[in-house]
């Protein structure tokens, strides 16, 4: 079964990401032995807390500190909110590693981006069981992943180096304006979305009402779509009308109709069966290639080494070979992503020649399409490699805009997130700035936190049938990230503390006390 190789994916890279967490505590002790006495002797260098307004040591996570206590519990409280809409949490927990925690950003964003991984596991493992709500077909889309996920991996890698050399100002004045627009943007979407809703359940409400009026006078009950009448102002009698009404036409704006009318009416039933057959699992041709795209980014990222972790091959970090090794990498995702846009054109040609009929909330992959959607997730990538928020609360709103059924589009950020924080955090982990015990705190954290979270909005999307909760969730937790985001700045330019901007090839270890 396809969803076996989806598991096997999901606990491979859980493997190597432990094994790389790992290999960085290891390359770092050395030098954590020598920070203990440094900052024994040195209070200027460490951050503080809002919690506790002395200097924080985290010479290890145990025993734990009051600032640990809230931080993790106000951290799990914001991945339980962003499970909902699958789209990671980032924007919140980066807020609360750096006030409550006290961490530097240069550390928060790392475990920020490991945390995120937990829960992306949580999610992945969960929605690879569920189905389409309205197809016979898996929750997650994986053309979606294909079309978008290999470009914002790209972009995931240039926005990591970008955090390495930029300004702290520069980083949180562009994310809060970012998240700003996006949380308007997400909630205008939602409330759309929750009206048409409400909209639909009062016709069904109309017509359950009028099938017991008409059973109570030995009449036949009707359906959504037979004709049908209100019963006017002025008299109680009930007249037919002769255009019948279409309720769940009714719900929807023209431009959200179905394209059928655009395919041809007689295609090739026998090409038909088989591509509906193909639809009820993961292609796993789609799995495989996600998966061999990230073995080879990990494998490079690996060899060439970085600030914090010396190349086993002997690359120096700034090197020419450096640089080439980093080049390679973008080639290599953008090799995938070609291949990728060529297997969707071809689905897409073989769908129209059998007389496929696609949902509305379905993309028609194009010429364009597979272009524009593509290039939109490299830039959601490079936010969530330089601001450590993971790329779904980029992607989530986008694939809202795109029409995207919000269960759909919350599977799929989740299992895109899942990727594109694993390449992050390995990149932090080689760059010296993941602190290991913390980091395996964060990512256990974020496993459990999410896992609770996506079965509690399953629940209640179970009982009220509404999906727009789901859009709800994702504005709801760009908006908080904003705030958040923003009240962390302020509250840095009030403290007056000077930040230190590093090169791509500096090891960042020592800002925090280990």
């Amino acid at each position: 079964m396809v969803t076996r190789t989806s598991f096997l994916a999901s606990f491979l890279i859980a493997v190597v990401v432990a094994i790389v967490v790992y290999t960085s505590a290891a390359e770092n002790s050395l030098v954590d032995s020598d920070l203990r006495i440094i900052f024994a002797t040195e209070d200027t260098n460490s951050t503080s807390s809002i919690i506790n307004n002395h200097a924080l040591y985290h010479g290890s996570l145990i025993p734990l500190q009051l600032s640990d206590i809230v931080g993790f519990f106000c951290a799990a409280l914001g991945l339980i909110i962003a499970a909902g809409g699958g789209i990671g949490g980032g924007g919140i927990l980066v807020p609360i590693y750096i006030l409550i925690l006290g961490f530097l950003p240069k550390h928060a964003i790392p475990l920020s981006n490991v945390t995120v991984l937990g829960g992306a596991v949580a999610s992945t493992l969960q929605n690879m069981r569920k189905r389409h709500p309205t197809a016979d077909r898996p929750l997650i889309d994986w053309d979606l992943i294909v079309a978008m996920e290999p470009p914002t991996v790209a972009g995931a890698l240039i926005g990591a180096n970008l955090n390495k050399i930029l300004p702290e100002a520069v980083i949180a004045v562009m994310l809060s304006l970012l998240l700003s627009f996006t949380a308007y943007a997400t909630l205008k979407k939602a409330r759309i979305m929750h009206q048409k809703e409400t909209e639909k359940m009062r016709k069904s409400q109309a017509v359950g009402t009028l099938n017991e009026y008409l059973l109570l006078h030995d009449n036949p009950p009707i359906e959504h779509e037979e004709s049908v009448c209100l019963v006017s102002n002025n008299t109680s009698s009930i007249h037919h009308c002769h255009q019948p009404i279409h309720f769940e036409q009714d719900c929807e704006s023209e431009d959200e109709r179905s394209i059928e009318d655009d395919l041809p009416e007689f295609g090739d039933p026998i090409t038909l069966s088989y591509i509906t057959e193909e639809e009820r699992h993961p292609k796993a041709r789609n799995v495989i290639l996600i998966f061999v795209m990230f073995s080879v980014v990990l494998i490079i990222n690996i060899l060439k080494g970085g600030g914090g972790f010396q190349s086993p091959v002997g690359i120096s970090c700034g090197s020419s070979s450096f640089w080439c090794a980093q080049g390679l990498i973008l080639v290599w995702i953008f090799f995938i992503s070609w291949r990728g846009r060529r297997f969707l054109l071809k689905d897409t040609d073989r769908k129209i020649e059998a007389g496929y009929i696609y949902l509305d909330e379905d993309v028609m992959w194009d010429k364009k399409s597979t272009i524009r959607y593509p290039l939109i997730s490299t830039l959601a990538g490079c936010f969530a490699g330089m601001f450590g928020i993971g790329g779904g609360i980029i992607k989530g709103p986008l694939m809202l805009a795109m029409g995207i059924h919000p269960a759909v589009a919350s599977a799929t950020s989740s299992c895109m997130i899942l990727f594109t924080s694993f390449t992050a955090t390995t990149t932090f982990s080689v760059y010296g700035l993941m602190i290991p015990d913390y980091a395996i705190a964060c990512s256990i954290l974020g496993f459990g936190a999410t896992y609770l979270g996506q079965t509690f909005m399953s629940s209640i999307i179970a009982n009220s049938n509404r999906n727009s909760y789901i859009a709800f969730s994702i504005g709801m937790v760009v908006l908080l990230s904003a705030i958040l985001m923003t009240l962390e700045f302020v509250l840095q330019l009030a403290s007056g503390e000077k930040e230190e901007v590093g090169g791509i090839c500096g090891n960042h270890v020592n800002e925090h006390p280990s």
